[in-house]
């Protein structure tokens, strides 16, 4: 796989979706903080990404809002099922942690509150390891609904790993991890024009939708990077 050629058409996708198209540049960042002060009750930003992720060039237009809200609750609803298992480890775990801080209630000994860190720490840890493998799956599954149109495809487990194996599990894991380290240096730019009074946040609001964009399209292509394996696949 071409991780070079990936990133460098992720990039250029991007820049023809919004570099001097202000108008739906403005728009999307106008959905994203609608979503974000909804609470994702209105998730027309993410309705938008699935347009992405399907695939769809030229980058899709704005438009069909009852599509966008629909297919945005529909990402919400796939995310939130595959994060069902990290949240039983942190209820689990969470819920030791309560019973340990019953139980040193009023000790004044430090040793009496240790379970209680130990249970949340170890809570924490294997909520974030549980995450992180099922991210490998679950960031897959989207993709396979926007491109098939099918919210059930992001449920076919047996097509889902046949088609990660068609790819290599060790080439989409890699994929995955350089997904990542982009993340992190996009985080780290954006904490440094955090600093900038007003104009900082206005700019890492236009630079959070870029990444939406830039992180849907690249998962499409790193999708798309196998051949005749999209049956189905949404017009």
């Amino acid at each position: 796989m071409d991780y070079g050629a990936i990133v460098s058409g992720a990039f250029g996708y991007t820049k023809e979706t919004l570099w001097g198209r202000w108008g739906r540049w403005i728009i999307l960042v106008i959905l994203s903080l609608i979503q974000i002060f909804t609470l994702f009750l209105v998730p027309l930003y993410n309705g938008y990404i699935v347009r992405v992720l399907s695939g769809r060039r030229p980058a899709p237009d704005i438009g069909g809002w009852g599509r966008l809200f629909v297919d945005g609750w529909k990402w919400n609803i796939i995310n939130l099922i595959y994060a069902i298992p990290t949240i039983l480890v942190l209820i689990y775990f969470g819920g030791l942690a309560a019973l340990s801080a019953i139980g040193a209630q009023g000790a004044t000994d430090s040793a009496a509150w240790i379970p209680v860190l130990a249970a949340a720490l170890l809570g924490l840890l294997l909520a974030g390891l549980v995450a992180v493998l099922i991210s490998f799956v679950s960031l897959f599954a989207v993709v396979r609904f926007a491109q098939t149109g099918k919210f059930v495809e992001a449920f076919r487990l047996g097509t889902i790993f046949a088609q990660i194996g068609k790819i290599g599990w060790g080439a989409w894991i890699l994929a995955v991890i350089i997904l990542i380290v982009i993340g992190l240096v996009y985080s780290f730019v954006v904490g440094l024009l955090a600093n900038i009074p007003i104009l900082g946040w206005i700019i890492s609001l236009f630079l959070g939708v870029a990444y939406g964009v830039f992180h849907a399209r690249y998962l499409a292509e790193v999708y798309e990077s196998v051949g005749g394996f999209f049956e189905n696949r949404v017009p």
